[in-house]
């Protein structure tokens, strides 16, 4: 009995578990229940001020994320995750206005859903997103640093280096002179689809499918990528506003400068 009840709880913290924060009962229930039904553990929140509460209790490895929430909104909560965490946050909004949806990946959002939607919409953007930003750190021997990890793995095959950027692609995790650049995992997989490919440019279009893991015909707007972009730029760039980095293809979308 004891041996069933360890291996339940081994289970248990191997699944990767999700917060679902939104104000309507159904939608709170259909998700928890879909999502257990495909192996996530689920933890839910009815209110903006809830959600941030039992955020910092379960440390999920996901966020679903209601924008028109009580108490707090939806920007509200996500302002508040992204104080402290780059943890992968998908938004459900119902507006109407592309600029209001926007606003939620400008605050830190990875992607949003918008409503009504199918529960298996949610799974496949969900199983995506978390594909694309599972954190592959490795743990620093306690007299180490950051600076000093970044440092030594500079002769390594999975550091980028351009001018005063490393891009340590085996860590995730990108250093401006060895101090490091938070960035939330759909950045860095852009990033690093970019710089794989320095020199090539690609649409947006053809960036939602390899990062997002978007079909070719899925209808999307496409400042997704825009807003991701311009993300990067203001924590990579000297200057965001003439980006020397991540450039502008012109008629065709984005591409890094060519590393030789």
């Amino acid at each position: 009995m004891a041996d069933n009840e360890e291996l339940e709880t081994a289970e248990s913290e191997a699944r990767q578990k999700i917060l679902v924060a939104d104000d309507e009962a159904s939608i709170r229930r259909i998700l928890e229940t879909r999502l257990k039904m495909v192996g996530y553990d689920v933890v839910t929140a009815e209110d903006g001020e809830e959600a941030v509460e039992v955020f910092n209790k379960t440390n999920p490895d996901l966020v679903v994320l209601d924008v028109m929430m009580p108490k707090m909104d939806g920007y509200g909560v996500t302002r508040e995750i992204r104080r402290t965490s780059d943890v992968p946050i998908i938004i459900l909004t119902a507006l109407g206005d592309v600029s209001e949806r926007i606003t939620g990946l400008e605050l830190g959002a990875d992607d949003y859903v918008i409503k009504p939607f199918s529960p298996k919409e949610l799974e496949a953007r969900v199983k995506a997103v978390l594909r694309r930003t599972i954190s592959k750190d490795v743990i620093i021997p306690a007299s180490g640093s950051a600076s000093s990890a970044a440092a030594g793995g500079k002769n390594s095959k999975n550091i980028i280096t351009t001018g005063a950027i490393k891009i340590d692609t085996a860590r995730r995790q990108v250093f401006r002179k060895n101090e490091r650049i938070r960035l939330t995992g759909m950045e860095f997989s852009l990033l690093e689809l970019l710089v794989n490919n320095s020199g090539q440019a690609y649409s947006r279009n053809e960036i939602l499918q390899h990062v997002w893991s978007y079909p070719a015909d899925h209808r999307i707007d496409t400042r997704v990528v825009d807003v991701h972009i311009s993300r990067l730029r203001s924590k990579l760039e000297a200057d965001p506003t003439n980006p020397e980095l991540i450039l502008t293809a012109r008629g065709i979308g984005y591409m890094f400068q060519r590393i030789n």
